[in-house]
Formats: structure tokens, C-alpha cells, sequence
């Protein structure tokens, strides 16, 4: 599984940015998938997940409602929807794949197995 995200860049204070995640290879039609992000000097945390075949979405805490993670399984894509960015939000951002049929959304950096390179994310205050 290759996975390739695009869509960061830099933004204002209160700005809004969509990420995509592009899966390619070998891919799973239920499993789930993430976004995480890392800040400099901090540990990867976990931002949003779904499950490809649909069902409920998670989010992290620190979401509050701004952040909306879809998919587009005809095109093998997830995206992450980021609204009323904030300096706080300032992080490289990464999508990962379970890897497993059905095995179940996980906050946990260690439970992903396929990684994309990152996107770097910048919000100017």
C-alpha cells in the first residue's frame, strides 16, 4: 500500500484547509484509516479515522467539530477537512492504513501499519 497526501500548505488564523490522502497498491475495501499530525518536538497524534466501508468517523478532542474526515472509495482517497484553523494546528499531517479486513478505528500511532510522507500544515497567527 502506497499512500500519498497533498493539500497542505500555509494559512491564515481561521482559515480552512482540505487534505487528501491517495491510496495505491494493494488496498483493503474494509479497513480503516487516519489522520495524524505531528508538531515539532511532539509526539504523533491521532486526528480523525473512518472505516473505508462507511460507518461512524472519530475524532480527537482537540477537533471540537472543525475537522470532518470522508472518503471516496472510487477514487481510493480520504480527505480531511480543516476549518477555523489555529496556530495550535501547525503540524505535519499524516495519513496511515490499518492494515487488516475490519479491524476497528484506533487512536494508537502503533496499530497503523502504512504511512504516507506527510504534508506540512502552517497557520500564521
Amino acid at each position: 500500500v502506497q499512500l500519498q497526501a497533498s493539500g497542505g500548505g500555509l494559512v491564515q488564523a481561521g482559515g480552512s484547509l482540505r487534505l487528501s490522502c491517495a491510496a495505491s497498491g494493494r488496498t483493503f475495501s474494509n479497513t480503516a484509516m487516519g489522520w495524524f499530525r505531528q508538531a515539532p518536538g511532539k509526539e504523533r497524534e491521532f486526528v480523525a479515522g473512518l472505516m473505508r466501508s462507511g460507518g461512524p468517523t472519530r475524532y480527537a478532542d482537540f477537533d471540537k467539530g472543525r475537522f470532518t474526515i470522508s472518503t471516496d472509495n472510487a477514487k481510493n482517497t480520504v480527505y480531511l477537512q480543516m476549518n477555523s484553523l489555529n496556530a495550535e494546528d501547525t503540524a505535519v499531517y499524516y495519513c496511515a492504513v490499518r492494515e487488516g479486513y475490519n479491524t476497528p478505528i484506533s487512536k494508537a500511532v502503533t496499530d497503523y501499519t502504512y504511512w504516507g510522507q506527510g504534508t506540512q500544515v502552517t497557520v500564521s497567527s
